[in-house]
Protein backbone atom coordinates (compact mmCIF):
# COMPACT_ATOMS: atom_id res chain seq x y z
CA UNK A 1 0.00 0.00 0.00
CA UNK A 2 1.50 3.38 -1.02
CA UNK A 3 2.60 5.54 1.89
CA UNK A 4 0.30 8.52 2.46
CA UNK A 5 1.97 11.85 1.68
CA UNK A 6 1.33 15.10 3.58
CA UNK A 7 2.08 18.56 2.20
CA UNK A 8 3.84 20.80 4.73
CA UNK A 9 3.23 24.45 3.87
CA UNK A 10 4.86 27.48 5.46
CA UNK A 11 3.70 31.08 5.74
CA UNK A 12 6.93 32.67 7.00
CA UNK A 13 5.95 36.32 7.49
CA UNK A 14 3.93 37.39 10.53
CA UNK A 15 1.37 40.15 10.02
CA UNK A 16 2.85 43.48 11.02
CA UNK A 17 0.61 43.95 14.06
CA UNK A 18 1.85 40.75 15.70
CA UNK A 19 4.39 40.90 18.52
CA UNK A 20 7.00 38.16 18.15
CA UNK A 21 8.39 36.27 21.14
CA UNK A 22 11.83 37.37 22.31
CA UNK A 23 14.60 36.00 20.13
CA UNK A 24 12.55 35.69 16.93
CA UNK A 25 12.83 38.07 13.97
CA UNK A 26 10.10 38.57 11.40
CA UNK A 27 11.47 38.18 7.84
CA UNK A 28 10.28 41.29 6.01
CA UNK A 29 12.82 42.23 3.33
CA UNK A 30 12.76 40.19 0.13
CA UNK A 31 16.20 38.69 0.84
CA UNK A 32 15.11 37.58 4.32
CA UNK A 33 11.81 36.08 3.11
CA UNK A 34 13.63 34.18 0.37
CA UNK A 35 16.32 32.91 2.75
CA UNK A 36 13.67 31.69 5.22
CA UNK A 37 11.64 30.06 2.43
CA UNK A 38 14.63 28.21 0.97
CA UNK A 39 15.66 26.97 4.42
CA UNK A 40 12.09 25.78 5.08
CA UNK A 41 12.04 23.99 1.71
CA UNK A 42 15.28 22.22 2.61
CA UNK A 43 13.67 21.20 5.91
CA UNK A 44 10.68 19.63 4.11
CA UNK A 45 8.17 22.35 3.19
CA UNK A 46 6.78 21.97 -0.32
CA UNK A 47 4.58 25.10 -0.48
CA UNK A 48 5.04 28.70 0.65
CA UNK A 49 2.19 31.16 1.26
CA UNK A 50 3.15 34.77 0.51
CA UNK A 51 1.39 38.13 0.60
CA UNK A 52 2.34 40.98 -1.74
CA UNK A 53 4.36 43.33 0.46
CA UNK A 54 6.95 46.08 0.09
CA UNK A 55 10.41 46.03 1.69
CA UNK A 56 8.94 47.44 4.93
CA UNK A 57 6.32 44.68 5.17
CA UNK A 58 3.29 46.77 4.20
CA UNK A 59 0.76 45.06 1.93
CA UNK A 60 0.78 46.82 -1.44
CA UNK A 61 -0.63 46.51 -4.96
CA UNK A 62 2.75 46.54 -6.73
CA UNK A 63 4.62 43.34 -7.58
CA UNK A 64 8.19 44.68 -7.48
CA UNK A 65 9.24 43.28 -4.08
CA UNK A 66 7.04 40.18 -4.47
CA UNK A 67 8.66 39.29 -7.81
CA UNK A 68 12.15 40.00 -6.45
CA UNK A 69 11.44 37.60 -3.59
CA UNK A 70 10.37 34.89 -6.03
CA UNK A 71 13.48 35.54 -8.16
CA UNK A 72 15.62 34.77 -5.11
CA UNK A 73 13.54 31.72 -4.09
CA UNK A 74 13.72 30.24 -7.58
CA UNK A 75 17.50 30.41 -7.66
CA UNK A 76 17.63 27.54 -5.16
CA UNK A 77 14.18 26.01 -4.71
CA UNK A 78 11.24 24.52 -6.61
CA UNK A 79 8.86 25.13 -3.69
CA UNK A 80 5.27 25.80 -4.82
CA UNK A 81 4.43 29.51 -4.70
CA UNK A 82 1.00 30.38 -3.31
CA UNK A 83 -0.14 33.99 -3.51
CA UNK A 84 -2.73 35.51 -1.20
CA UNK A 85 -5.93 37.31 -2.20
CA UNK A 86 -6.22 38.37 1.41
CA UNK A 87 -5.15 41.68 2.78
CA UNK A 88 -7.44 44.51 3.71
CA UNK A 89 -11.07 44.68 2.63
CA UNK A 90 -10.45 48.36 1.81
CA UNK A 91 -8.27 47.36 -1.15
CA UNK A 92 -9.89 46.91 -4.56
CA UNK A 93 -10.56 43.42 -5.96
CA UNK A 94 -7.67 43.85 -8.38
CA UNK A 95 -5.32 45.05 -5.64
CA UNK A 96 -6.20 42.12 -3.39
CA UNK A 97 -5.58 39.60 -6.18
CA UNK A 98 -2.48 41.16 -7.76
CA UNK A 99 -0.33 38.19 -6.67
CA UNK A 100 -1.88 35.89 -9.30
CA UNK A 101 -0.53 38.16 -12.06
CA UNK A 102 2.99 37.08 -11.12
CA UNK A 103 3.49 34.25 -13.68
CA UNK A 104 5.34 32.00 -11.20
CA UNK A 105 2.44 31.93 -8.74
CA UNK A 106 0.93 28.44 -9.03
CA UNK A 107 -1.79 28.59 -6.38
CA UNK A 108 -3.99 31.36 -5.01
CA UNK A 109 -5.58 31.54 -1.56
CA UNK A 110 -9.27 32.21 -2.28
CA UNK A 111 -11.36 33.28 0.72
CA UNK A 112 -14.78 31.64 0.59
CA UNK A 113 -16.88 34.13 2.52
CA UNK A 114 -17.06 37.08 4.89
CA UNK A 115 -16.36 36.74 8.59
CA UNK A 116 -15.67 38.75 11.72
CA UNK A 117 -11.98 39.22 12.50
CA UNK A 118 -11.43 40.90 15.85
CA UNK A 119 -13.54 44.08 15.72
CA UNK A 120 -13.74 44.25 11.94
CA UNK A 121 -15.45 42.42 9.11
CA UNK A 122 -13.36 40.59 6.52
CA UNK A 123 -15.45 41.07 3.38
CA UNK A 124 -15.50 38.40 0.64
CA UNK A 125 -18.83 38.42 -1.21
CA UNK A 126 -19.90 35.75 -3.69
CA UNK A 127 -19.36 38.21 -6.53
CA UNK A 128 -15.87 38.93 -5.19
CA UNK A 129 -15.18 35.19 -5.19
CA UNK A 130 -16.56 34.82 -8.72
CA UNK A 131 -14.27 37.63 -9.90
CA UNK A 132 -11.12 36.20 -8.30
CA UNK A 133 -11.89 32.64 -9.40
CA UNK A 134 -12.37 33.74 -13.00
CA UNK A 135 -9.04 35.55 -12.90
CA UNK A 136 -7.30 32.45 -11.51
CA UNK A 137 -8.80 30.22 -14.20
CA UNK A 138 -7.55 32.53 -16.96
CA UNK A 139 -4.05 32.55 -15.45
CA UNK A 140 -3.88 28.79 -14.68
CA UNK A 141 -3.65 29.43 -10.94
CA UNK A 142 -5.20 26.71 -8.76
CA UNK A 143 -7.42 28.10 -5.97
CA UNK A 144 -7.01 27.00 -2.37
CA UNK A 145 -10.42 27.58 -0.78
CA UNK A 146 -9.92 29.31 2.58
CA UNK A 147 -12.67 28.26 4.98
CA UNK A 148 -13.26 30.15 8.25
CA UNK A 149 -16.73 28.78 9.03
CA UNK A 150 -19.03 25.86 8.19
CA UNK A 151 -21.25 27.83 5.81
CA UNK A 152 -18.24 28.41 3.53
CA UNK A 153 -18.14 24.70 2.64
CA UNK A 154 -21.70 24.92 1.34
CA UNK A 155 -20.89 28.18 -0.46
CA UNK A 156 -18.00 26.43 -2.20
CA UNK A 157 -20.28 23.63 -3.39
CA UNK A 158 -22.86 26.13 -4.70
CA UNK A 159 -20.17 28.03 -6.62
CA UNK A 160 -18.65 24.81 -7.94
CA UNK A 161 -22.06 23.69 -9.21
CA UNK A 162 -22.35 27.08 -10.96
CA UNK A 163 -19.04 26.33 -12.70
CA UNK A 164 -17.24 29.12 -10.86
CA UNK A 165 -14.96 26.55 -9.18
CA UNK A 166 -13.68 23.30 -10.63
CA UNK A 167 -13.86 19.89 -8.96
CA UNK A 168 -12.02 18.39 -7.16
CA UNK A 169 -11.94 21.21 -4.61
CA UNK A 170 -8.90 22.04 -2.48
CA UNK A 171 -9.98 23.39 0.92
CA UNK A 172 -7.84 24.94 3.64
CA UNK A 173 -9.49 25.01 7.06
CA UNK A 174 -8.34 28.31 8.58
CA UNK A 175 -9.49 28.08 12.18
CA UNK A 176 -8.82 29.98 15.39
CA UNK A 177 -9.33 33.56 14.20
CA UNK A 178 -11.04 35.66 16.88
CA UNK A 179 -14.62 36.07 15.66
CA UNK A 180 -14.59 33.02 13.39
CA UNK A 181 -14.70 29.26 14.05
CA UNK A 182 -12.37 28.05 16.80
CA UNK A 183 -9.69 25.42 16.23
CA UNK A 184 -11.09 22.32 17.92
CA UNK A 185 -11.17 18.63 17.04
CA UNK A 186 -14.98 18.71 16.82
CA UNK A 187 -14.92 21.61 14.36
CA UNK A 188 -12.27 19.97 12.18
CA UNK A 189 -14.31 16.76 12.07
CA UNK A 190 -17.54 18.64 11.28
CA UNK A 191 -15.96 20.62 8.43
CA UNK A 192 -14.28 17.54 6.99
CA UNK A 193 -17.61 15.67 6.93
CA UNK A 194 -19.31 18.58 5.15
CA UNK A 195 -16.91 18.51 2.19
CA UNK A 196 -17.95 16.98 -1.13
CA UNK A 197 -16.42 13.64 -2.06
CA UNK A 198 -12.86 13.59 -3.39
CA UNK A 199 -12.01 16.99 -1.90
CA UNK A 200 -8.46 17.64 -0.79
CA UNK A 201 -7.94 19.68 2.34
CA UNK A 202 -5.33 21.19 4.58
CA UNK A 203 -5.36 22.92 7.95
CA UNK A 204 -3.91 25.88 9.80
CA UNK A 205 -4.51 27.22 13.29
CA UNK A 206 -4.29 30.97 13.88
CA UNK A 207 -2.45 31.74 17.12
CA UNK A 208 -1.17 28.17 17.34
CA UNK A 209 0.31 27.36 20.75
CA UNK A 210 1.08 23.68 20.08
CA UNK A 211 0.78 21.03 17.36
CA UNK A 212 -2.22 19.18 18.81
CA UNK A 213 -4.72 20.31 16.17
CA UNK A 214 -2.22 19.66 13.36
CA UNK A 215 -2.11 16.06 14.55
CA UNK A 216 -5.92 15.93 14.69
CA UNK A 217 -6.15 17.23 11.12
CA UNK A 218 -3.67 14.65 9.84
CA UNK A 219 -5.55 11.92 11.68
CA UNK A 220 -8.83 13.10 10.11
CA UNK A 221 -7.39 12.78 6.62
CA UNK A 222 -5.84 16.17 5.82
CA UNK A 223 -3.49 16.16 2.85
CA UNK A 224 -1.65 19.21 4.15
CA UNK A 225 -0.81 21.32 7.20
CA UNK A 226 0.50 24.88 7.40
CA UNK A 227 2.94 26.34 9.90
CA UNK A 228 4.96 29.56 10.06
CA UNK A 229 4.94 32.96 11.70
CA UNK A 230 1.73 34.09 9.97
CA UNK A 231 -0.20 31.53 12.06
CA UNK A 232 1.87 31.09 15.21
CA UNK A 233 5.27 30.81 16.81
CA UNK A 234 5.02 27.74 19.05
CA UNK A 235 5.43 23.99 18.59
CA UNK A 236 4.54 23.45 22.26
CA UNK A 237 3.43 25.81 25.04
CA UNK A 238 6.31 28.09 25.98
CA UNK A 239 8.52 26.81 23.14
CA UNK A 240 8.86 29.57 20.50
CA UNK A 241 10.43 28.40 17.25
CA UNK A 242 11.90 29.86 14.09
CA UNK A 243 10.09 29.18 10.82
CA UNK A 244 12.61 26.45 9.99
CA UNK A 245 12.14 24.82 13.40
CA UNK A 246 8.36 24.89 12.97
CA UNK A 247 8.75 23.09 9.63
CA UNK A 248 11.17 20.59 11.17
CA UNK A 249 8.69 19.83 13.96
CA UNK A 250 5.86 19.49 11.40
CA UNK A 251 7.92 17.05 9.33
CA UNK A 252 8.74 15.06 12.47
CA UNK A 253 5.05 14.96 13.42
CA UNK A 254 4.07 13.63 9.99
CA UNK A 255 6.67 10.88 10.20
CA UNK A 256 5.84 9.99 13.81
CA UNK A 257 2.24 9.41 12.68
CA UNK A 258 3.47 6.92 10.08
CA UNK A 259 3.28 9.11 6.97
CA UNK A 260 5.79 10.91 4.75
CA UNK A 261 6.11 14.51 3.64
CA UNK A 262 5.38 15.33 0.01
CA UNK A 263 8.10 16.79 -2.17
CA UNK A 264 7.30 19.87 -4.24
CA UNK A 265 6.80 17.66 -7.31
CA UNK A 266 4.47 15.33 -5.41
CA UNK A 267 2.52 18.27 -3.99
CA UNK A 268 2.21 19.69 -7.50
CA UNK A 269 0.47 16.48 -8.63
CA UNK A 270 -1.65 16.22 -5.48
CA UNK A 271 -3.00 19.74 -6.03
CA UNK A 272 -3.80 19.18 -9.73
CA UNK A 273 -1.58 22.04 -10.89
CA UNK A 274 -0.90 22.88 -14.50
CA UNK A 275 1.84 25.50 -14.07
Amino acid sequence: MPQRKIIVAVAPVAHMHKVLPAGLKNPIRSEDVATETIACWKAGASLVHLHVRDEQGAQVAGLETFSRTIDLIRKESDIIIQGSTGGFSTLSLDERSVSVHEPRVQMGALNMGSTNFEDGVYINTWNDIRYWSDKMKKLDVVPELEVFDLSMIESSVVLANEGVLDYPLNFNLSLGFHGALSATADNIHCLKNAMPARSGWSFLEEGMQDFAMLAVAIGCGASGIRVGFEAGFYSAPGNPCSNVQLVEHAVALVRQMGYEVATSQEAHAMLNMRK
